[in-house]
Formats: structure tokens, C-alpha cells, sequence
């Protein structure tokens, strides 16, 4: 019997991409058995949209906005507490083609080294069919893992050591081994540090058969300048205080959050907003909880 698979959707007021996506996974070759969306109280008529036009799909509606990380962490919470063996996890501009989760059960099912993986990640273009550089993988390539690192090669797959929320499988192990991903990252990160989490431990892998498009408005990553950034400072020191990511990973994370601060702060001519926005991150950062491994 083969395993069970639940697809996760977070939607926040994007109905006309949702509708791509949800159409996407019922034109499946391998059938999703049931797709979850999760309604970040959206106010754009998704809930209504969902109950006349997609009445197959189970929808939770959240009160309050909680972000892709509040939204995550209630869908995965809810999709394995019914049983699902994985849990297909997407943003709502996701497409998936239609063989994608056919060839990511597939590949799981070699298991590369013995062990089953944790995590199975798409290919994720941009709609110009070339990677899309906001979810290029993060290959593992610590000296311990070079042998199933090569397995893995050997097989059309690459171990991967992180992962972004657009098209990942999550076995239902990985979160009994190491919990839920994080709700009061709210946005970004989050799904960098619970891969990570995950991946420490456990195998992953990307996945070059199975692909997907990542319909976002523009294809390069744009610098966040104004309050949101918070969340991305906040978070990297949250990361930096956790233990998701080690060693020299931490120092790169450091780094990157470093150059970070000093393009926001250049970008915005050392405003008293963007001041004021920092020194929040910096003091919610390094005194709040940070989360950590289960």
C-alpha cells in the first residue's frame, strides 16, 4: 500500500494563484489523497472561492494572519495529527508539473544509503524554466556525508542540507523526531531553520526530476527596506542562538546578516524608522525565544 500524502497550501489573499496551484495538484499523475489550505485570514473572497470552486478541499481558516510560518505550523500540525505519512508542503504561487510528486515518492522510495529520508525537496524554476534563485538548494557537503553525497549523485539526486517551503515533502518521523516548524518566525527563515533541524540529523534530498514553477512577481530576490525587515534580522539571530545550523554555517549566517544590516541601514540613510526597526530586531533577536531542536 503506498504511503499516504497530504498537501499543505498557505494562502494569504493571492485567490488567483491559489486557483493555479489547486488546479495543479488535482491534475496530479499520482493523486494527492488530500489537499489542506490553510486561509491566512485572507480578505480578497478566498473562502468563498474555495466553497463553490474547489469543494474537494479541505480548508482552515486562521483568524488572524499569522504569517507562512503561523500558516505552516498550523497545516503540518494538522496534516499529521490525521495520519498523513508526508506532508507535501507549498506557498500558494506554487505549480507543481504533473508528474511532480509521482517522481518525489519515487526517489524516496530508492532510499539513497539505507536510510529513508526525512525530506525530498522539487526542482523549483522561476516561469522562465531556469532556477529560481530564491530556492536554489543548499547542498550538504560536510566532510562526514561525502560518501552519500556521492550515492546520492549516483542516483540523479543531491543531498541537501536546508530547504525552502515551496514544494518539500515532510515525513511524518521528521516531526515527531524534531517538532514543527517555528509560528513566531511569521515570515522568513522559518523554513530555512526547520530543514536545517531536521537535516542535521536526518537524510534529504533534492530531487531534479521533480519540478515545479515558483510564479513570485519578479525572479530576483528584493532587498526588504522598510519594517519587514525586522523579521529578517530578528529571525538570522534567532538562527544564530539556535541549534538548527553549526559551525561554520553559523558564521555564514552571521556574515550574511551583517551585510544585511549595513545595505537596510545604507539604503535607508540611517532614518529613525530604520533605526528604530533594528534596534527591535536586535532586542527581540537576542532575548526572545529563539525555539530549538525538540
Amino acid at each position: 500500500m503506498s504511503d499516504s500524502v497530504c498537501a499543505v497550501v498557505v494562502t494569504h489573499n493571492r485567490l488567483a494563484l491559489l486557483r493555479e496551484c489547486l488546479a495543479a495538484l488535482a491534475a496530479q499523475e499520482r493523486p494527492v489523497d488530500e489537499v489542506l489550505v490553510i486561509d491566512n485570514a485572507s480578505t480578497d473572497g478566498t473562502a468563498e472561492a474555495l466553497g463553490t470552486e474547489f469543494p474537494e478541499v479541505r480548508v482552515r481558516r486562521l483568524e488572524h494572519n499569522g504569517g507562512g510560518a503561523g500558516g505552516f505550523h498550523a497545516g503540518m500540525r494538522d496534516a499529521h495529527a490525521r495520519g498523513f505519512d508526508w506532508l507535501w508542503v507549498m506557498d500558494d504561487d506554487t505549480v507543481p508539473t504533473p508528474r511532480a510528486l509521482e517522481r518525489l515518492l519515487a526517489a524516496g522510495a530508492t532510499r539513497p544509503g539505507g536510510r529513508p529520508p526525512a525530506i525530498l525537496a522539487s526542482r523549483v524554476v522561476w516561469t522562465d524554466d531556469r532556477l529560481h534563485p530564491k530556492n536554489l538548494p543548499f547542498p550538504r557537503t560536510d566532510a562526514g556525508h561525502r560518501e552519500a553525497l556521492v550515492d546520492a549523485a549516483g542516483r540523479g539526486l543531491l543531498l541537501i542540507r536546508a530547504a525552502t517551503f515551496v514544494s518539500i515533502l515532510v515525513h511524518r518521523r521528521a516531526i515527531d523526531a524534531h517538532g514543527l516548524p517555528h509560528a513566531h518566525y511569521f515570515i522568513w527563515g522559518d523554513d530555512g531553520e526547520f530543514t536545517a533541524r531536521v537535516l542535521r540529523d536526518e537524510p534529504g534530498y533534492l530531487v531534479p526530476d521533480s519540478v515545479v514553477h515558483h510564479k513570485t512577481a519578479a525572479k530576483e530576490s528584493v532587498f526588504q527596506s522598510g519594517p519587514q525587515y525586522y523579521y529578517e534580522l530578528r529571525n538570522k539571530l534567532f538562527m544564530l542562538r539556535g541549534d538548527s545550523w553549526v559551525g561554520r554555517e553559523k558564521l555564514s549566517l552571521a556574515v550574511g546578516a551583517a551585510a544585511g544590516l549595513v545595505e537596510y541601514l545604507r539604503r535607508n540613510k540611517l532614518a529613525p524608522a530604520a533605526l528604530a526597526t533594528v534596534g527591535r530586531a536586535l532586542r527581540d533577536g537576542l532575548r526572545g525565544d529563539p525555539g530549538g531542536r525538540r
